[in-house]
């Protein structure tokens, strides 16, 4: 059966759900096509803006005072400075008092779990106690079972950048015990529902095994698994039971701050009344009079298509497998829209490892609505419009930039879609 939208969005990342909030919000009706699970879980949490300009002067303490340092092809010129703070502040409704760092322009610095500190313009509650500005010493605390988090070289490398606080790292077993290929989430469920640890809870087995090494910090960390669901809880009793405050700190894959921002994109969706079709691929295209006039959606091999009067391309870049690149060339898979690349690949290289590689900009190539363009500077279509990593410009790894140009080119990508229809 095939199905009919205002607007349709491909992609449910960060860029995906803000654009389809944005088409939402001009009164149209929205669906959301995605496929896999999105690169949220794979991300810290953290929502960048930028952090460094391309020259790599940094951290940056304002981002916006570095955005005239940016390329001219940055997505951000193309968008424009009130596009990124609308789109900030579009993430700010979605997520509430989730999130701390609406209340200024500048640049938080949050330590991350290889004991670099981040710049960052919008961070986790959970994550707030342990910002680099705060000169309140730190005890970071890791787990045996865990090898992600080496808490005591995170504690070398944050003194080694020069923080103004002491910092220590500890290594102890997890009050229970669980195989040697637990999940992030089983420790978060042990916590979250303070399973019994001989004959008292997870929570107050954790402090008694952290207290003995506080030695006067006034705040410890954790890897990012203090509960899921009652995760204000955990912290909570943990700051009860050792008298200091509780933090976490941002890890990689599977990342739990990742997952429950996720959780606060989708309920958004929810709320706005936007559709959302998951676990099937977009495969194909349909046009009419030049425009797209569906998506085709894979459905266990039936072929289904979404029909729409708009379409939003927020499908992500080479990581995210919205673009794709072979032996042949680089090439926008879903609409084969053109992206601009040297015929010789080793022109997509630099010999530096830590250079400025070419590839890590490639993507489509937008007009001042965020139409994909051809080769010759005319839109690829009328009413397709693109949002987050497909858009090219930007080296947005680097610049510590990609959240931010998911939000900004998110939210005018998903009104100029909604207003077309």
């Amino acid at each position: 059966m095939a199905i009919e939208e205002d607007v349709i969005v491909v992609g449910g990342g960060v860029a995906g759900t803000v654009a389809a909030l944005s088409a939402a919000e001009t009164g149209a009706s929205v669906r959301l096509i995605t496929h896999k699970k999105s690169t949220l879980r794979h991300a810290s949490g953290l929502i960048d803006v930028l952090g460094y300009t391309p020259d790599a002067d940094g951290p940056l303490a304002d981002p916006f005072e570095g955005l005239d340092s940016l390329p001219e092809e940055h997505p951000y010129h193309v968008v424009g400075e009130d596009a990124i703070r609308e789109g900030l502040a579009t993430f700010d409704d979605i997520v509430g008092d989730e999130y701390h760092g609406e209340h200024t322009d500048a640049n938080a610095l949050v330590p991350t779990h290889g004991g670099a500190v981040k710049p960052t313009a919008r961070y986790p509650k959970a994550a707030a106690a342990g910002v680099a500005s705060d000169d309140r010493d730190m005890l970071l605390v890791g787990f045996a079972s865990m090898t992600d988090f080496e808490a005591s070289l995170a504690a070398d490398h944050l003194a080694a950048a020069g923080v103004p606080f002491e910092a220590r790292g500890v290594t102890i077993e997890f009050p229970k015990r669980f195989r040697a290929d637990a999940k992030v989430t089983r420790f978060a469920k042990a916590l979250d529902t303070d399973e019994d640890v001989g004959g008292r809870g997870t929570r107050e087995a954790l402090a008694a095994a952290v207290e003995p090494h506080l030695d006067g910090a006034a705040r410890v960390g954790f890897p990012s698994l203090l509960g899921d669901d009652h995760r204000h809880e955990v912290r909570a009793d943990l700051e009860a039971y050792l008298g200091a405050s509780v933090f976490e700190v941002p890890m990689g894959p599977p990342s739990l701050p990742g997952l429950r921002l996720e959780d606060l994109l989708f309920d958004a969706l929810d709320e706005a009344g936007v559709g959302i079709s998951s676990g099937n691929k977009a495969v194909g295209y349909e046009t009419d009079d030049g425009e797209v006039s569906a998506v085709i959606v894979d459905r266990k091999g039936r072929e289904i298509p979404y029909h729409a009067d708009a379409f939003v391309l927020a499908t992500g870049g080479l990581v995210g497998k919205g673009i794709d690149s072979s032996r042949e060339g680089v090439r926008e898979p879903l609409f084969d829209c053109y992206i601009p690349h040297p015929d010789d690949r080793y022109d997509w290289f630099v010999e530096d490892a830590f250079g400025d590689h070419p590839f890590t900009s490639f993507g489509v190539v937008p007009d001042d609505r965020l139409r994909p363009t051809r080769a010759d500077g005319h839109a690829e279509f009328e009413n397709l419009f693109a949002a987050g990593g497909v858009v090219g410009g930007a080296n947005v790894a680097a610049e510590k930039s990609a959240s931010g140009v998911s939000l900004a080119t998110g939210v005018v990508a998903g009104r100029a879609a909604g207003d077309s229809v």
